[in-house]
């Protein structure tokens, strides 16, 4: 096969038996009955027989937009890229962490930008404000309430995405103070402003929210009606609910994703929203302690662990995730979660649901071939 070449697939053909009427089959086959009596120009949907040959038509595919970050930079970035590229529209090399005077951290992402763009995915700059150790308070605030460091910050962005080849920007701004909330509204319109003349589309990433007036350090700064309006797109960061140093619970239950999806399409336009999923899973000891910090591995591992001390695989039918308890050889107990094709599909299913622009994983390099399959078979992926 090569790319651009035309496929015919074989249509489904099912026999009418005894019992059955259009309702039925359609429900079993995921379409509608006007679209088997078109298909079959059937002028009475009361009038099928049994022994009738019925063609079954495949359900159209949504046509979406698919992002995924890397934190791994040099050759290595550039192999979890080209693993799934046929899979992306976008790749985000995370990240070029700002200064106090304006200027950028450099990071080794030539090889990821190479490997995407020749692989027809669009490279995304992502800049942020905070490293691995700090929460990036403060020097949000150094940069946003000064509009000749604002200034200086996107000339050194836009110098960096024309010499790297970047095609976008997107914004990750986390821990921002509450009061800094309007200085982070003018840093994104005036990222517009000075970045669609030269041809690059502007994004960010919002923490996860449910409400207008909700409380945090993490939510309060980010305005989803502001960022709705102002941005092309945005990536709602709907994970971490079981965090790295918190209890075991799912990284990303659709429950509580579903509650930020319910007010986030009340305040941005659906066709600008990425819904976060994260691809990796987490290994707790129980009972949790505070301090304590669970272990992050990818999905072959939680599965080979699971078959390692013969632990029963539970699926939280809440959270739509799956999980599973064992006891190491050192008579600890554990808890995993992690994710399977059935919490894939759930999340998919939200994405067609809420009819949002796409999916956005965080972050590349934990293998989940389940996830690429059963996305390649559920939607069709935009390339740009």
């Amino acid at each position: 096969m090569y790319p651009n070449q035309r496929l015919i697939i074989p249509v489904i053909i099912y026999t009418v038996r005894a019992g059955d009427i259009l309702n039925s089959i359609s429900a079993r086959f995921n379409t509608t009955i006007q679209a088997i009596m078109q298909t079959n120009q059937l002028e009475n949907s009361s009038l099928i027989s049994i022994g009738q040959r019925l063609r079954i038509p495949r359900r159209p595919k949504q046509i979406i937009d698919v992002n995924g970050f890397t934190n791994v930079y040099g050759q290595a970035g550039a192999q979890h890229v080209r693993e799934v590229a046929y899979d992306l529209t976008y790749v985000s090399p995370f990240g070029y962490q700002m200064r106090a005077d304006g200027s950028l951290e450099a990071i080794d992402d030539n090889p990821t930008i190479q490997a995407a763009t020749s692989n027809g995915v669009v490279p995304i700059m992502v800049i942020t404000n905070f490293p691995a150790t700090e929460a990036g308070t403060q020097l949000a605030h150094t940069i946003l309430s000064n509009p000749e460091l604002v200034e200086r910050l996107l000339t050194n962005v836009i110098s960096t995405m024309r010499n790297k080849g970047y095609r976008g920007l997107n914004i990750d701004f986390e821990n921002v103070a509450p009061g800094d909330r309007e200085f982070y509204n003018r840093f994104i319109q005036r990222a517009v402003s000075r970045l669609h003349p030269e041809g690059y589309f502007v994004s960010s990433s919002l923490a996860p929210k449910t409400s207008a007036n909700q409380t945090g350090l993490l939510v309060e700064a980010h305005d989803y009606p502001a960022h709705g309006r102002i941005l092309d797109f945005v990536v709602l960061m709907t994970y971490e609910w079981g965090a790295r140093k918190g209890p075991p619970q799912a990284i990303s239950p659709i429950d509580e994703i579903r509650r930020v999806l319910d007010y986030a399409v009340t305040v941005i336009p659906r066709n600008k929203i990425f819904l976060g999923f994260q691809i990796y899973a987490r290994d707790w000891l129980v009972p949790h302690q505070e301090g304590q910090e669970a272990e992050t591995f990818d999905m072959q591992e939680a599965i080979r662990r699971a078959v390692q001390h013969n632990a029963e695989i539970q699926y939280d039918r809440e959270a739509e995730s799956p999980y599973y308890r064992y006891t190491d050889s050192q008579g600890r107990s554990h808890e995993v979660w992690f994710e399977d094709a059935r919490s894939a599909k759930a999340k998919f299913d939200l994405v067609r649901t809420y009819g949002l622009r796409g999916v956005s994983y965080w972050v590349l390099g934990y293998p989940f071939p389940q996830n690429w399959e059963l996305l390649a078979d559920t939607f069709i992926i935009r390339k740009r």
